[in-house]
């Protein structure tokens, strides 16, 4: 797993998630139960990931909706 998206902005993560979704690219959110502990208050960002093998598709994704990410 690689790392696509790192963010404390939960409406930019449920959209990135939806539109992996649809692209039909597998992913997991690392980090969430670590957020929650601290008090989702927002210290501690939330990591998205995808695998190796996608994160140029996923990437491509995020471009076509205008969502900037760090670059590799």
């Amino acid at each position: 797993m690689q790392e696509l998206l790192r963010s404390n902005d939960l409406v930019l993560l449920s959209f990135v998630t939806h539109l992996l979704d649809e692209a039909g690219i597998a992913h997991i959110t690392f980090d969430v139960h670590t957020s929650a502990v601290e008090g989702s208050i927002g210290i501690l960002p939330r990591r998205l990931m995808v695998n190796g093998d996608e994160l140029n598709e996923a990437r491509c994704v995020l471009r076509n909706a205008s969502i900037s990410f760090p670059a590799a």
